[in-house]
């Protein structure tokens, strides 16, 4: 199975993008692309889940 499965699904359900998830995070898209090749931490985990619930406030 894919690294952070649950987390690419919530971007893709939600219709989001990698590069708008990683400028919430306050990160470059690229290093958005690395984090999600390995497990995350809780930090991080926690930053791009509060991420993606912002991105989808604001888009509905």
């Amino acid at each position: 199975m894919v690294q952070n499965q649950a987390l690419r699904d919530k971007i893709y359900v939600n219709r989001l993008r990698n590069w708008e998830v990683a400028q919430a995070v306050g990160i470059a898209d690229s290093t958005f692309s690395k984090w999600l090749r390995k497990p995350l931490t809780d930090e991080q985990q926690k930053r791009v889940e509060k991420a993606i619930s912002e991105l989808t406030a604001v888009k509905q």
